[in-house]
């Protein structure tokens, strides 16, 4: 009873953050380094759809084969404030446990959230380190509540030996990367209601407590409301 109460608040908490907020990423432009071939696209991870999540559903970003290295990203087109990202991976659509092979590809991947293309710009919000072939889960909600207008998905098998449930080559196979947060960046709370405070550099602030994220010429402190 204790595990399941726990596992309800969590549940209910992610329906709860995941409602309040939008899904910026929707449509947005997106790139992948490796893509299968122009029939598995980088955008289809962001096109909404994932109620078909195989390979050859047409609603995957699928990576090339061997290659040590896998990374994908999507552009904001602005630099805006995140709160949570939702991966859904590619399963073939048969049962995620320890007997779906497609578990091998994500182990240890990392989400980074940058101003640039580049991830080394950026930092990094997750790394999976702690995940078995039991408990990875599918899709995964990760809390990352950063700003920047790049979000980028990265894997790698480069450092050998590698732990025996990774795969040997890199992928992404992502069928949909959603990321929660308000689309329009003067705006912050609830539903996006908020308005940030009036002396927010370019009127933008953190999308859950309102924070500034810079100040105009004159005005000092985390809400820009403290005269310089």
């Amino acid at each position: 009873m204790h595990i399941m109460a726990l596992f309800l608040i969590y549940f209910l908490k992610f329906i709860y953050e995941t409602r309040a907020y939008e899904n910026i990423a929707l449509n947005k432009p997106a790139w992948q380094q490796y893509p299968y071939t122009s029939q598995w696209v980088a955008d289809l991870a962001v096109d909404g759809r994932k109620s078909n999540l195989s390979g050859y559903g047409g609603q995957c970003a699928v990576s090339a084969y061997g290659h040590p290295t896998s990374e994908w990203r999507v552009d904001l087109l602005e630099i805006l404030s995140i709160v949570y990202i939702n991966v859904q991976y590619r399963t073939e659509n048969v049962v995620w446990d320890k007997y779906n092979g497609y578990y091998t590809h994500y182990r240890g991947f990392s989400i980074y959230i940058s101003n640039t293309t580049k991830k080394e710009d950026g930092l990094m919000c997750f790394r999976d380190t702690n995940y078995t072939v039991e408990t990875i889960p599918n899709p995964i909600n990760i809390s990352c509540h950063l700003n920047g207008r790049y979000v980028i998905y990265y894997n790698n098998r480069t450092n050998h030996p590698l732990p025996p449930d990774y795969s040997f080559y890199a992928f992404t196979d992502l069928c949909e990367v959603e990321v929660y947060g308000c689309s329009n960046s003067t705006y912050f709370g609830d539903n996006c209601t908020t308005p940030c405070h009036q002396n927010c550099l370019d009127g933008r602030c953190d999308v859950v407590d309102g924070t500034c994220l810079g100040c105009v010429q004159g005005y000092t402190g985390t809400m820009s409301d403290t005269v310089k």
